[in-house]
């Protein structure tokens, strides 16, 4: 560990205003690096839904870390160690960095069931019951970059008690060390780095106390877990990670998980949070909506970020996201829920609508595709509507975060959280 090769260069570090970054030294070669505020690739199993690998490859803005779970890996243990050569040449992929979390930030987990010593994933096949040597038998036949330590995460929901989110940090920073101890003695994870997970619930002290003792450890970077969307507001959030993250190194990145909904990605990166889990685009086209929200700053659309601007048609769509901006969080139960900054293709209105997705994007489903393909799609129950839906959500989202680093760069953050959040006056679209 004491080699570790990822580290964080920091550009620029505005006090309220996020951090600005390359993420360096990724990779077994250290050759690959990632910017920050980023986030990282969701896949199921090494798949992209919905996407093929040369599908994949038409989108040009995607991360080099690709997010695998142990929820989808670990009933597939015994194959993986017959293999020997890891998850990475045994699911085809190439030029990316491997980071193995615990669970899939797209599926809700039941609670109840963690010991002192287990803590549990869940399968296509069921609960799969995880000790910390079963967890680190894991990481050695999955042979991935970085990884999440195992952790006590189950109190996230509201009015958890004192005594149960006290016992969670103690748990979590438990499992830590014996992971830590594992991870040193062994050859087949030389050079392979380690997240500590920053837990705490709802209770201040008690994330304070997990940063602080997390950050004694020798690890390269920190998950900030039990704050995802639907466990609490954004005014809370935004207060506990800004608590945390002055307990943590500034060189140390911070992964926020569970958190993917622009609005709240804005408010986490402001409170210092670097990197996001980018599953977000998936809960999207799996409710059959398109994301189409603005986040173009430039007057000069040749200016307007490395990506295609989103410029939408001052419309009735963004009425209707302005009109539930504020309609509150999630509940993480029930994914099919709409949020503002997406619209459903499968409403009637569509029908008829022959315009791209959103105007401007450079995506292949906006170039080729109108909207009323996408509703016909949908309605039929075709497959290729959540391909298409896919490609330009992932295009979109990825888009935004290239447009938030930017808008970190040249100090208008405020005016993309205005554009992202449906404040601007009609004459500004588009």
């Amino acid at each position: 560990m004491a080699g570790c090769r990822m580290k964080l260069e920091l550009s620029r570090v505005a006090l309220g205003k996020g951090r600005l970054g390359v993420l360096k030294g990724l990779g077994k070669t250290g050759q690959l690096s990632l910017e920050v505020p980023g986030c990282l690739l969701h896949t199921h199993l090494g798949t992209v839904p919905h996407l093929t690998q040369d599908t994949l490859s038409t989108l040009s803005t995607l991360p080099s870390v690709t997010q695998i779970t142990l929820s989808n890996i670990a009933e597939h243990q015994e194959v993986l160690e017959e293999f020997k050569d890891g998850f990475r040449k045994f699911a085809g992929l190439h030029d990316t960095v491997l980071y193995c979390a615990l669970h899939d930030p797209a599926t809700p987990c039941p609670t109840g069931h963690t010991t002192n010593k287990t803590v549990s994933v869940w399968g296509s096949g069921g609960r799969i019951e995880l000790t910390v040597a079963k967890f680190m038998a894991l990481q050695k036949a999955v042979k991935p970059d970085w990884y999440q330590s195992m952790a006590d995460g189950e109190t996230w929901q509201i009015n958890t008690s004192h005594k149960r989110v006290r016992k969670s940090v103690d748990r979590s920073l438990a499992h830590l060390d014996e992971c830590l101890l594992v991870h040193q003695k062994s050859q087949e994870l030389e050079g392979v780095e380690v997240f500590g997970v920053v837990e705490g619930g709802d209770i201040l002290e008690e994330r304070v106390r997990s940063a602080k003792e997390t950050a004694k450890r020798p690890v390269s970077g920190f998950c900030l877990d039990g704050l995802q969307t639907g466990s609490m507001d954004q005014a809370l959030r935004t207060q506990l990670i800004s608590a945390v993250t002055k307990e943590l190194p500034e060189d140390k990145p911070r992964l926020l998980q569970g958190v993917g909904r622009p609005d709240e990605v804005l408010a986490s990166v402001e409170a210092g949070v670097d990197l996001f889990e980018g599953f977000f685009p998936f809960q999207v086209t799996e409710r059959g909506c398109a994301l189409i929200f603005n986040f173009n700053i430039s007057s000069n659309p040749e200016l307007a970020g490395r990506a295609p601007p989103a410029v939408l048609e001052p419309g009735e769509d963004q009425e209707t996201a302005g009109d539930s901006q504020h309609s509150g969080d999630l509940n993480p139960d029930d994914q099919t829920q709409m949020t503002s900054f997406e619209i459903n293709l499968k409403e009637k209105r569509y029908q008829g609508d022959f315009r791209p997705l959103v105007e401007g994007c450079g995506c292949y489903c906006c170039r080729n595709h109108q909207r009323a393909y996408l509703h016909h799609l949908l309605v039929t129950n075709e497959l290729l509507a959540g391909v298409l839906l896919m490609i330009h959500n992932t295009a979109h989202y990825h888009a935004f975060f290239s447009a938030l680093r930017d808008a970190l760069a040249e100090d208008t953050l405020d005016l993309l959280k205005r554009r992202v959040l449906g404040q601007t006056e009609r004459k500004d679209l588009g």
